[in-house]
């Protein structure tokens, strides 16, 4: 009996790990085949296949959207318009109106935002709430709630914004310096106001500067439809962790041809904090205009290396002056952390806290010197 027993165990197990071996190679050969089912009613029924009940479809990323969705919200923002229709300026009507001028019709216009903390901070983009009388935020399960803004940062087009209400859902945070191009994404958000969608892609490329579309670029480049009233929205990996905040397109029609930009969660992050502990983005600042330097250039001038930031100007009395930096000077290094270009200098120098000591590497004369420069607060920039 007992070898029957065996026997029987054994078949059971390589049965089972034939199917499995099939299921995983095979996988359509082991699917549950479509059963006939009939509609219309009785006398009328017409035959149709229906697919059996079960788990998710192969390759879906249901599981992933369903943790990072909760979390964006809809953000619509009002402005009254004043003093913009030639009528208002009439006499005619300021004899009977006075200064009360009848109220005017708002303009409104949808972004999407992402909430951050249970505390009701919510990201979003800068040009979604620019110049709000007003502002609401729609989330996914239905709820309305009014918002005020807790601060912005026009230089990278953030801004963080506030609401009140209990048992908000909260996106978790990814690391957007372990991603890498192939990497499948979603874009999340309400383009077009027609309610909450996803898009699906891939990271195009990563770090893509001097788009000239913020002073402080670093952007994640996806293929994953981005489209009017997206901005503000998330960009998140297939387990629903956040990337990035979805802030612009390149297109010549407005509609997404595939070249989406999102801001790193990283550079969010540094400036929700700054935010929400100062009130704005407090920067280094030492006062130069500087100029990538080239092949062509180094040739042109002599220079001993192809890669770096050729200083072309210098702020008469500020930090960089002061300490002895002069035209024409390389910056190699700041803080020992090697520069390569115009964008990496802009970047070192601009997490360097105001105030403190700073030590620039510069080559001059093809002689490598070191300054210390008194690091100043850079002065807030408008879009």
């Amino acid at each position: 009996m007992r070898r029957y027993w065996l026997l029987f165990a054994q078949t059971v197990t390589i049965a089972l790990g034939i199917y499995v071996v099939i299921a995983a190679l095979r996988p359509e050969w082991t699917a549950r085949a479509p059963t006939q089912v009939g509609v219309g009613g009785p006398g009328r029924a017409v035959p149709v296949l229906q697919a059996p009940a079960g788990g998710p479809a192969p390759a879906s990323y249901r599981d992933g959207a369903a943790r990072a969705m909760p979390a964006v919200v809809n953000i619509l923002t009002s402005k009254a318009l004043r003093e913009t229709h030639p009528l208002l300026k009439d006499p005619f009507f300021k004899r009977f109106f006075g200064d009360k001028m009848p109220p005017q019709e708002q303009m409104a216009s949808l972004g999407s935002g992402v909430i951050v903390s249970g505390d009701g901070y919510i990201l979003t983009n800068y040009h979604v709430v620019e110049g709000a009388d007003e502002i609401e935020v729609g989330l996914a399960d239905g709820r309305k709630a009014a918002a005020s803004v807790v601060g912005t940062d026009p230089e990278t087009d953030l801004a963080v914004i506030r609401i009140k209400a209990d048992k908000l859902p909260v996106i978790v945070l990814g690391d957007p310096d372990q991603a890498r191009v192939g990497d499948v994404v979603l874009a999340i958000g309400n383009p077009f106001g027609v309610g909450q969608t996803v898009t699906l892609g891939i990271i195009s490329a990563l770090g893509r500067n001097n788009l000239h579309i913020n002073h402080f670029e670093n952007f994640i480049q996806t293929d994953a439809a981005i489209n009017f009233g997206n901005s503000g929205g998330a960009l998140v990996d297939t387990r629903g962790n956040l990337l990035g905040i979805n802030s612009a397109i390149y297109s010549q029609t407005g509609g997404s041809v595939g070249i989406g930009f999102a801001i790193p969660v990283s550079t969010a992050k540094t400036v929700l904090d700054a935010i929400i502990k100062h009130g704005q983005v407090v920067r280094g600042w030492i006062g130069v205009e500087s100029q990538d330097i080239t092949p062509e250039l180094a040739d042109s001038f002599g220079l001993a290396r192809d890669r770096g930031a050729i200083i072309a100007g210098v702020v008469r009395g500020g930090p960089a002056d002061r300490a002895g930096i002069h035209p024409g000077d390389i910056l190699l290094a700041v803080q020992g952390k090697k520069v390569s270009s115009t964008n990496d200098m802009m970047n070192l120098i601009a997490d360097l806290p105001p105030g403190g000591k700073a030590t620039m590497t510069v080559m001059r004369k093809n002689r490598e010197t070191a300054i210390d420069v008194t690091v100043g607060r850079r002065p807030r920039q408008t879009p």
